[in-house]
């Protein structure tokens, strides 16, 4: 071991007012010395001082010390010193000198001696370089940073508020990593110390990258804007680091986080959707007190929704799943967590005497129906199952909730049921049409039942959805796979598309097909090459060669659509009190509908897919019809160019 670690492990373990004694005793023997040195290059000779020479060199830093504790040299830390604390040491010193000064000149009026006037000068001159260059160079040799610490790389804080400086404290005292500085877009701050670091303008970042070797940016300003974090992400990943994030502050406000809890970026970060905050009193009006049904309520979104359920004080919530692994997670999660029973009920949508059986005896009075088959590459290559499960699944249970009473039917469907390209969408379409049959026929009977359906686009994170995949190709560092470069989806958070669809509910008045807005669609090779950048890795392409993953286009599956669209026709959406839920108007009956399902029920009972398929796209194809368009004042001209306006909802 060196002796500088010697001395670095000796002073680590002094306690904080030790070490400002130890630093003291320092500064007053340098500056004696400091002064005995004046006198010796004056006379140009080794220099034995007199009483009277002694009691002047005695008084220089009984003069100084309180000088250097009242400007604050005894605060900073030695190891995070910045340079601008050159220019405070040197005018502690300054006055240190003139007080000195004004020392001698009482000693000189008292007739104790006489002080050549070079000696202060050079007391001065001595004494700064002392203070000074000790202080650096016990940072730079004693305090340097160990080598690993050196190999991990450099980090820069965006954000030099309360929040940033905590930080700061927080990872010094873990001693693992380096700051390199602050990023504000605060001008007045630029080039002040925060916490001892430097604060740059955020356009400095590349030289900071290049010069310090920073490999990660940590976004410190939990209470910033939905938008302007969306913005500062999006700058940010244009750079080959690592972005990681404060929880918001309302989190470590509830205490649910400590403020060196560091978080990933999430990706929807930059999908550029600002939040609206949930209306409670739909939420409430939804689930107090109600018993509520899920089904597929083991899958991403119907687990998503049964936790959203539970937070709402239900009078019952029975979890229908055909994967007993799945139900077995959801109902383990959801068990306990309030003064409702939770039921698990493991089964297929398609047992029609099952459904039957568990809406009468749990006297359901909402019931969610998330269950589906939506990989498209799979229910393409397994057209019969998809169309059994989805189409007369859907019916199953949609006609169950209408002869047991269920209140409030919501289906959850696609944005890929329009205009439909694949199997998968085309039986979403189907189960759009017969809610809104079965709509009518509640209508008719005067039940007061409503049902209604909720279509979206993509949801982060949810089960074979592009980005768990596009995080685990880039965890096995590539490629990632691409099946078309111009292909672009629509995206929000599950937790977002749940509290949607629960309120998108609440407003249904009976056959209704909310349309949630989704944003502007995202390409998906843009989606990936964020998600690269956003892990700290680079993309390699011709541009960078030298990148760490290589994003590979392998072309398009079969019925897969180059853009997603949310409307049949845009004109025919109407605002509802809801700013992000849409209502699309249209026929509640249809009355080809039961001629229909018979003869696709007749081709999946012989095991024939060609036939299947045709009625399956040329009934959907057919029941899109134009309706009656809405006043011009009832239109939302933000999503007036989402489609053509030539067919109906």
């Amino acid at each position: 071991m060196s002796i500088f670690e010697l001395i670095r492990t000796a002073l680590s373990g002094l306690p904080r007012p030790l070490k400002r004694v130890v630093l003291i005793g320092f500064d007053m023997a340098v500056l004696a010395a400091a002064v005995w040195c004046s006198y010796a290059l004056r006379y140009g000779t080794y220099f034995v001082p007199g009483p009277k020479q002694s009691l002047l060199i005695a008084a220089a830093p009984l003069v100084a010390i309180p000088i250097f504790v009242r400007m604050g040299l005894y605060r900073a830390v030695i190891r995070y010193l910045p340079e601008r604390a050159i220019w405070t040491m040197l005018q502690a010193m300054t006055f240190a000198a003139l007080g000195w000064v004004a020392v001698v000149f009482l000693a000189e009026m008292a007739g104790t001696g006489i002080v050549p006037r070079s000696v202060p000068f050079f007391y001065w001159l001595i004494g700064g370089l002392v203070i000074v260059g000790s202080r650096f160079a016990a940072k730079t040799f004693i305090w340097a940073p160990p080598q690993e610490q050196l190999k991990q790389g450099q980090i820069v804080i965006y954000g030099a508020g309360e929040a940033g400086s905590q930080l700061a404290m927080a990872l010094r005292s873990q001693g693992r990593r380096l700051i390199a500085g602050f990023i504000d877009d605060n001008k007045s701050l630029h080039g002040r110390d925060v916490a001892g670091q430097r604060v740059y303008p955020p356009d400095e970042l590349p030289a900071l990258i290049s010069n310090y070797g920073v490999e990660e940016v940590i976004l410190s300003m939990p209470s910033i804007t939905p938008d302007k974090r969306q913005q500062i992400v999006a700058n940010l990943t244009q750079y080959p680091i690592k972005i990681r994030t404060l929880p918001h502050i309302a989190d470590l406000l509830a205490g649910k986080y400590l403020v060196s809890q560091i978080q990933e970026i999430d990706i929807d970060e930059l999908l550029g959707r600002s939040a609206v905050p949930a209306e409670a009193d739909l939420l409430r009006d939804m689930i107090q007190g109600r018993a509520i049904l899920v089904t597929g309520a083991g899958g991403s979104i119907g687990s998503e929704l049964c936790r959203l359920i539970s937070l709402w004080s239900p009078r019952l919530l029975v979890l229908f799943e055909q994967n007993e692994f799945a139900l077995y997670n959801a109902h383990r999660t959801l068990s306990g967590q309030g003064s409702f029973p939770v039921v698990p009920v493991l089964g297929s949508i398609a047992d029609a005497a099952l459904i039957k059986r568990v809406l009468a005896e749990n006297s359901i009075e909402v019931l969610f129906h998330a269950a589906a088959h939506k990989h498209v590459p799979l229910v393409e290559a397994n057209a019969l199952e998809g169309i059994r499960n989805n189409v007369f699944g859907s019916l199953v249970v949609t006609q169950a909730a209408f002869e047991t009473g269920v209140r409030d039917f919501v289906l959850i469907s696609s944005d890929k049921a329009v205009r439909p390209t694949n199997v998968m969408g085309a039986t979403k379409r189907w189960a759009e049409l017969i809610m809104r049959h079965f709509a009518g026929k509640a209508q008719a009977a005067g039940t007061g039942q409503r049902f209604s359906a909720v279509r979206f686009g993509n949801v982060l994170g949810s089960n074979g959805s592009v980005v768990p995949l596009f995080e685990e190709q880039i965890a096995k560092g590539g490629p990632v796979t691409l099946t078309h470069p111009e292909m672009t989806r629509y995206f929000m958070s599950i937790h977002e598309a749940a509290e949607l669809i629960v309120q998108a509910g609440a407003l249904a008045e009976g056959g209704d097909t909310f349309l949630l807005e989704m944003g502007k669609p995202v390409r998906i090779a843009d989606l990936a090459r964020h998600m690269i950048q956003l892990a700290g890795e680079t993309v390699r392409d011709d541009a960078n060669p030298g990148g760490s993953i290589e994003i590979v286009t392998v072309g398009s599956r079969p019925g897969e659509k180059m853009f997603e669209e949310l409307f049949y026709d845009a004109a025919n959406a109407q605002k509802t009190r809801h700013p992000k839920i849409l209502r699309a108007t249209g026929r509640i009956e249809n009355d080809d509908l039961p001629l229909a399902l018979a003869s696709l029920e007749q081709a999946l009972a012989d095991r024939d897919e060609g036939a299947a398929r045709g009625i399956l796209f040329d009934f959907v194809a057919g029941s899109a019809r134009p309706v009656h368009q809405p006043p011009a004042s009832d239109r939302p001209p933000a999503f007036a160019h989402a489609a053509d306006q030539t067919s109906g909802p």
